[in-house]
């Protein structure tokens, strides 16, 4: 499955309360109906707290 690009996980995390961990980050976009492949996404970031969106996106960046 391809990497999705930041911008489609971060529509998505509209009303996220920063800072947030990994798993709440998770069960947001499950709330929102993010799709399959923006969950996969989120599932490979590390096992942290999110201080911002920016935060996000550059682990995403990182996702091999």
């Amino acid at each position: 499955m391809a990497k999705v690009n930041p911008v489609q996980v971060q529509k998505y995390l509209k009303g996220v309360d920063y800072p947030v961990s990994k798993d709440d980050l998770l069960q947001h976009v499950h709330e929102q109906g993010g799709d399959e492949s923006v969950h996969a996404t989120l599932e490979k970031l590390p096992d942290k707290t999110y201080q911002t969106p920016a935060d996000v996106s550059e682990a995403i960046g990182t996702i091999e």
